[in-house]
């Protein structure tokens, strides 16, 4: 699996493919891998976000040695069980100082990271268990300053605009209600 982007006039870009044959984790690991290099920011978009164990120890991670890490996360609930398995974890994101918003002006299918303003992947995967381990998706992964400079800018917009910020303590006075 090729995980290292190849040159395309000005911009290096490589297609990942995750199937159920010879790139079962060809995602996953080019996620990990850019978590793992990350040593700014990180900001990841995505739908639904139940991560494997590996991106989210890798996220724990990062923020840990000072990375900062943005997730934007859909607001409103399409499917009720990837929505609660998603917030059941916030507390730890939140602990280890991650900042969730979520997205409200309807539903969010993005899929989209963006690693120190300098690598990125979108596609068609989420990091959630059934993009990770059962689906057939395509991602694209892309090494440009200009381009994940402008797709950092969109989402940071994004973040501002239409999205409410999901704090420790009001995560904390929220889930004592239930």
């Amino acid at each position: 699996t090729q995980t290292q982007p190849a040159p395309v006039g000005t911009i290096r870009a490589a297609l990942l493919l995750r199937n159920n044959l010879s790139q079962r984790g060809s995602i996953e690991n080019a996620y990990v891998q850019a978590i793992q290099s990350a040593r700014d920011h990180i900001t990841l978009a995505m739908a639904y976000f139940i991560p494997s164990r590996n991106i989210l120890n890798a996220l724990l991670d990062a923020a840990t040695r000072g990375v900062t890490v943005r997730l934007l996360l859909q607001g409103k609930i399409e499917y009720r069980l990837q929505h609660y398995a998603s917030q059941s974890l916030y507390r730890s994101l939140l602990n280890a100082g991650i900042r969730l918003y979520e997205y409200q002006p309807g539903f969010m299918h993005a899929k989209v990271g963006v690693f120190d303003g300098r690598w990125a992947t979108l596609g068609s995967a989420n990091l959630d268990p059934f993009s990770l381990l059962v689906a057939q998706e395509a991602n694209i992964v892309i090494e440009d300053d200009a381009l994940c400079t402008q797709l950092e800018a969109k989402l940071r917009q994004e973040i501002e605009t239409h999205s409410q910020e999901i704090t420790a303590t009001a995560w904390g006075k929220k889930s004592s209600l239930h």
